[in-house]
């Protein structure tokens, strides 16, 4: 077996492996994707896993679509620069580390980061479109549908949009109900037979984070020991 290495810091770091184990994780806005990944995130270490998230890679707000009100639709696939995502995940697949901005949507009172990605022998590739990108799903080895019901979808929407990125109510329901809500019906619940895993997040996701994370632990006791995987 080829390793996979990472070639931008000095020395190459083995991981036993010719790629990364990707996961795709998937969902409707609100249906607890953030919180589940980050739990995910806290299992491992950072020379373990690595997360590359859609929401890094929104087109500047001047190239943004508005609707008919003069709304900035950003629930849309043409929302997101999809040829810098490809290109920053087959980076990450060829071991080399990245760097990107964050991206603070209407916040003015966040200041960006810069956000640094390391090579690791399992990538999460995390979005609400990372199912309908064809080129990015078919590098997917797992792909995760989180679901939950709409309107615990649109409570959880509220409170980050309002904390998070500094809409008002009357913003955040309006988006939901003419962006993402047909958007998620439109791009987004199609792809859900895709799925390999459907975790519900009605009450809480943790059987389904548990299982996830067994699978991983296991899968990189593997790749230590040098089972071929």
């Amino acid at each position: 077996m080829i390793p996979f290495q990472s070639q931008n810091q000095g020395k190459s770091i083995l991981f036993g492996m010719e790629k990364p184990f990707i996961i795709g994780i998937t969902g409707g806005s609100g249906s607890g994707k953030t919180g589940f990944i980050r739990e995910l995130e806290s299992q491992f270490g950072e020379n373990e896993l690595t997360i590359i998230s859609q929401d890094d890679y929104y087109k500047p707000r001047t190239q943004q679509k508005k609707d008919k009100k003069g709304v900035i639709n950003f629930d849309r696939p043409v929302s997101i620069d999809k040829a810098a995502f490809l290109r920053d995940i087959q980076e990450l697949v060829a071991g080399n580390a990245i760097e990107r901005i964050e991206y603070t949507f209407n916040n003015e009172e966040a200041t960006p980061k810069t956000l640094h990605f390391r090579p690791a022998p399992i990538l999460i590739v995390e979005g609400l479109f990372v199912f309908h990108f064809r080129k990015i799903r078919r590098l997917m080895d797992l792909k995760v549908f989180l679901h939950a019901k709409e309107n615990l979808k649109v409570v959880r929407r509220i409170k980050r949009d309002k904390h998070e990125r500094n809409y008002p109510l009357e913003d955040v329901l309006y988006r939901y109900e003419h962006h993402v809500l047909p958007s998620y019906e439109k791009y987004i619940l199609p792809h859900k037979d895709k799925a390999d895993i459907i975790i519900n997040n009605n009450k809480n996701y943790h059987l389904g984070l548990r299982v996830i994370t067994g699978f991983l632990r296991n899968f990189l006791a593997k790749v230590k020991s040098g089972v071929n995987t």
